[in-house]
């Protein structure tokens, strides 16, 4: 139970050593997308190379020219599918959700929050980590792709560039300003 024998043991350094290193180098080659956290894609990707890793480990019956194919696998499959989502709009949109507006002009949109499964709560939390205790202040909060809450400060008249792809702008600056057509490119 606690202990089996030596050659486990030097088993474990031994392929645990070798299969760092390969881990470090696929990622080093693979690029600094590989480990990104942007969307939930990238978080299982994550994941499985940390489970991957551990069945390498400790797993006698994984051999680690094994592993390190599998790992070389899920690393190569996470290019492809970030490389196509970047070409085309309909594999982004099958691997990536969209970041959504939960509050606008100090107003909840408890609809989206709803639909996001976040609370007011969480929202205030993500304002007071990032030191803002006026609800006042705060000009938009955004549910990322990747899950954390991006707030912005200052005046939103006018341009509204990086609210631009975020779900639900478009309806809450229409109404905010009182216009029923389309967002123009200024706004």
């Amino acid at each position: 139970m606690f202990f089996d024998n030596w050659q486990g043991l030097f088993r474990t350094l031994v392929v645990g050593i070798l299969a760092y290193f390969a881990l470090v180098l696929i990622l080093r080659i693979s690029g600094k997308r590989t480990l990104s956290k942007m969307n939930a894609f990238d978080f299982v990707v994550t994941v499985a190379l940390g489970s991957t890793l551990a069945t390498i480990l400790l797993s006698k019956d994984t051999a680690l020219a094994e592993g390190i194919l599998a790992l070389v696998l899920l690393v190569g499959l996470q290019f492809v599918i970030t490389w196509l989502s970047v070409r085309s709009n309909t594999v982004s949109y099958l691997v990536k959700s969209e970041p959504r507006l939960l509050l606008h002009n100090g107003e909840f949109l408890h609809n989206a929050m709803r639909a996001e499964r976040v609370n007011e709560y969480e929202v205030l939390q993500a304002m007071r980590s990032q030191g803002i205790s006026e609800l006042d202040r705060v000009t938009s909060v955004v549910l990322e792709t990747d899950g954390s809450l991006s707030i912005l400060t200052g005046p939103s008249e006018g341009k509204a560039d990086a609210l631009a792809n975020v779900v639900g702008i478009k309806d809450k600056i229409d109404k905010d300003i009182g216009r029923d057509g389309p967002l123009s490119a200024n706004t």
